[in-house]
């Protein structure tokens, strides 16, 4: 188990899932919101797992689904982790042992309520109106530090090679999370731009441990 958790996020094709363990990320993400630009039917999505089995974490995202399709699909993918990026309670989180809860910051963390859930980490992300992630906007990365105290943090929103040295840096994060800044299109990484993210986030994730 490694460490720290860097996660290529709305992987639609088998050729990304490679770039990313190829890399060196340990997690990559499906988007299983139906009205996501990264949308990924299941069934396709499973075909990618079962060919990469054992070679990196996999992550379903879910909005705001019924909880007999999450567990149907986590149980059939065999999923490491279940991410709730809705706004999904923690009487329905803490269903699953497996959960990494999103939350979306937009400029205090005062409406969001840590321990009542109970969760593998916590990923944050920026604030958007009409979209529940994937938006490449970040936040005050400050907020994210701070909610440090109340277990693991994933950091998202943003993020690209060239500011997540900083981020981490910064946060001090379990873990970094990317979408749109490694892509050349909604649902299509860049492959150049993936290699650096990893290599970057996992030079200042070492450079940390060391500290």
């Amino acid at each position: 188990m490694s460490p720290y958790f860097i996660k290529i996020c709305g992987i639609t094709n088998y050729e990304d899932a490679v770039t990313a363990i190829e890399a060196g990320a340990t997690a990559i993400g499906f988007n299983f919101s139906s009205t996501s630009k990264r949308y990924i039917q299941p069934e396709q999505a499973k075909e990618i797992a079962d060919r990469i089995r054992g070679k990196i974490s996999t992550v379903g995202i879910f909005v705001n689904e019924d909880i007999s399709s999450v567990r149907s699909v986590g149980a059939a993918m065999k999923l490491t982790y279940c991410q709730f990026h809705g706004d999904e309670e923690p009487e329905y989180v803490n269903k699953f042992s497996n959960a990494i809860k999103s939350f979306r910051v937009n400029d205090s963390l005062k409406n969001v309520y840590f321990d009542d859930y109970k969760t593998a980490a916590f990923l944050l992300d920026a604030y958007d109106e009409k979209e529940f992630g994937g938006t490449g906007k970040s936040f005050n990365w400050l907020l994210a530090r701070e909610a440090n105290e109340f277990g693991k943090i994933i950091l998202a929103g943003g993020l690209n090679d060239e500011n997540v040295i900083d981020a981490i840096e910064t946060v001090e994060p379990w873990g970094v999370d990317v979408s749109s800044g490694v892509e050349i299109e909604p649902g299509k990484k860049d492959a150049e731009k993936v290699r650096k993210f990893v290599a970057n986030a996992r030079k200042a994730f070492e450079r940390s441990l060391e500290a």
